[in-house]
């Protein structure tokens, strides 16, 4: 049984939301996301690592987590039991200071980061984030 846990990062530009997705080496699109180390929290890993993986210093958004649970087999052929925790957090920053563990990042609209996730649980997130934000005005975050 693995968890882990990672923020949607979204910002604002020109009054629209991007979102941050990260291109991992092994090929595919997602948010950053890690795993729990010692006695952290859930918020405390998804900020560590979001940190470690762009840079960025994260304002997290309340009332937003979400998660899903998936089986995959691991390189001893072990099947493993992972829960990925996601919670929203908005960048005022743009520039990012990439892991060695990415290859590229992009700042996507919503329509545009769906289609580039590579995973259908990470696309679902998305969506639950983006209505989210949408039930919510923009001015609460400034």
């Amino acid at each position: 049984m693995e968890t882990s846990a990672g923020i949607i990062v979204y910002r604002k530009h020109d009054d629209k939301i991007q979102y941050l997705l990260l291109h991992y080496e092994e090929g595919h699109w997602d948010f950053p996301k890690g795993h729990v180390e010692g006695t952290e929290t859930l918020e405390e890993t998804a900020l560590r690592e979001t940190f470690e993986e762009t840079g960025l210093k994260i304002v997290m958004v309340d009332g937003f987590s979400e998660h899903f649970t998936y089986m995959f087999k691991n390189k001893q052929d072990l099947v493993i039991t992972k829960t990925v925790h996601f919670f929203l957090g908005m960048s005022f920053d743009s520039n990012i200071r990439l892991s060695d563990e990415h290859i590229g990042y992009v700042w996507q609209s919503f329509d545009h980061a769906e289609k580039k996730l590579t995973y259908e649980n990470a696309r679902e997130v998305l969506r639950k984030a983006d209505t989210f934000l949408k039930q919510r005005t923009l001015g609460d975050f400034n």
